[in-house]
C-alpha cells in the first residue's frame, strides 16, 4: 500500500493570479514586480492554509506560465514570437540546455518559511519539453540531434532540481507533461517529436531518486483529459516504466476511458484523481463526485488515494481558467469531498 495520506487535498500548482500581480509584471519595474510577487505569495499561502489544503504552493505567481520554471533559469532555447496551437508562447531548443541557477528550490525556500504545511513544487517534464522544443533543422547549427538526446539533457537537469528541492524541505514534487496520455489512446494522435518509448526513457531518468527521505513523493501528471478510447497495454508501460510515486489523473467526466487509465495502475502507486472540473464554474453535485469516487474504490484501495482539481488553474498567468472566487469554491468543494473520502483524520 502507498503511503498518501498526508497530500490527501492536493491542487496542480498554479492558482489564478491576483489583478495587482499582473499589473505589475506588465509594468515592467522589477522592485515592483518583486514587492507585488513576495505580497502575492503570502495572501495565497493563507489562502490555502485556510482551505485546510495539504500541500502548499506559491500558485505559480513568480511564473509567466507552466513551463517558465525552465525557460526562467536554464539556456539553450529561444523564444521564437510565435504561439503553439494551445496559446503558448513558442520556443526551440538552440543547443543543448544548461542551467544558470535553480529552477525552484530558490522560491521554494522562501516557500517552505512560510508554512508548516507540506510544500509543493509543479515543474515541466523534460519530455514534454523536448517533445515541443526540438526544431530538427537547428541540429546543422549547433542544435540537438535529436528529441530523445535533447530529453535526456533536460532529465539530468529535472532529476538534479528534485533532488534539490528534496533537500530544502519539499516534499511533493509533481512533473506536468500534457501529452502523455495521448501515447496511451487506441487512435493516433498528436504527441510532439518524442516517440512514446522516447518519452518514457526521458521521464523515467528524471523521477529516478536513489533514496526518498520519508514523505517525499515525486508525482507526474500525464496529461488535463482522458484519450477518448485507451489502450491498456500503453497504459500499463507508462506506469510500469516511469518509477513515479504518484500519478495525478484526469477523473472529472466518469467516462470509461478514465477508469481504464485507473485499472491499469499498479497497486503500489499513489493516484490523485482530478475530480472537479478546473475549465468550468459550474460547481458538480457531491452525490456525483462521490459516486465516481466509489466506482475508483472498487479498482483502487481509497487508502491510496488523493483528489484534486483536474488541472491548474491558470497555467497562463494571463489566461486564468475561472475567477478567483470560482477557483475558492472548486478548492472548497475539493476539500468537502476529502472530508466524505476520509473523515477529519488526515
Amino acid at each position: 500500500m502507498a503511503d498518501t495520506f498526508n497530500y490527501r487535498i492536493d491542487h496542480h500548482g498554479s492558482l489564478v493570479r491576483p489583478a495587482e500581480l499582473l499589473a505589475a509584471r506588465a509594468q515592467g519595474d522589477p522592485e515592483a514586480l518583486h514587492t507585488a510577487e513576495t505580497e502575492a505569495v503570502k495572501e495565497v499561502v493563507t489562502f490555502q492554509r485556510k482551505l485546510r489544503s495539504t500541500v502548499v504552493t506559491d500558485g505559480d505567481f513568480l511564473r509567466e506560465d507552466f513551463r517558465s520554471a525552465v525557460f526562467d533559469a536554464v539556456s539553450g532555447f529561444r523564444r521564437t514570437g510565435e504561439e503553439t496551437a494551445d496559446g503558448l508562447a513558442r520556443w526551440v531548443a538552440e543547443a543543448l540546455p544548461k542551467a544558470n541557477h535553480p529552477l525552484a528550490a530558490d522560491s521554494a525556500s522562501k516557500l517552505a518559511d512560510l508554512t508548516w504545511i507540506a510544500p509543493k513544487v509543479s515543474l515541466p517534464s523534460p519530455a514534454y519539453l523536448a517533445a515541443t522544443t526540438f526544431a530538427p533543422e537547428l541540429a546543422a547549427s549547433g542544435g540537438p540531434s535529436s528529441a530523445r538526446e535533447l530529453g535526456e539533457a533536460l532529465a539530468e537537469i529535472i532529476n538534479a532540481e528534485i533532488e534539490l528541492l528534496v533537500s530544502r524541505g519539499v516534499r511533493l514534487i509533481q512533473l506536468n507533461n500534457p501529452l502523455l496520455l495521448a501515447h496511451t489512446a487506441t487512435e493516433p494522435a498528436a504527441v510532439g517529436a518524442l516517440s512514446f518509448e522516447d518519452a518514457l526513457a526521458v521521464e523515467a531518468l528524471a523521477v529516478r531518486l536513489d533514496a526518498r527521505p520519508e514523505g517525499v513523493r515525486v508525482g507526474v501528471c500525464p496529461g488535463w483529459a482522458a484519450p477518448a478510447a485507451v489502450d491498456r497495454s500503453k497504459a500499463e508501460r507508462l506506469y510500469g516504466e516511469i518509477p513515479a510515486d504518484r500519478w495525478i489523473l484526469p477523473y472529472d467526466k466518469g467516462t470509461a476511458a478514465e477508469v481504464d487509465l485507473l485499472k491499469a495502475m499498479p497497486e503500489d502507486r499513489d493516484v490523485c484523481l482530478g475530480v472537479v472540473d478546473a475549465t468550468v464554474p459550474e460547481l458538480e453535485g457531491i452525490d456525483e463526485v462521490m459516486a465516481r469516487i466509489d466506482a475508483a474504490a472498487e479498482v483502487k484501495d481509497l487508502e491510496d488515494m488523493a483528489i484534486s482539481p483536474s488541472r491548474g488553474f491558470a497555467d497562463l498567468a494571463v489566461r486564468p481558467l475561472l475567477s478567483t472566487e470560482e477557483q475558492r469554491l472548486k478548492l472548497v468543494l475539493v476539500e468537502t469531498l476529502a472530508r466524505y473520502c476520509w473523515g477529519n483524520e488526515f
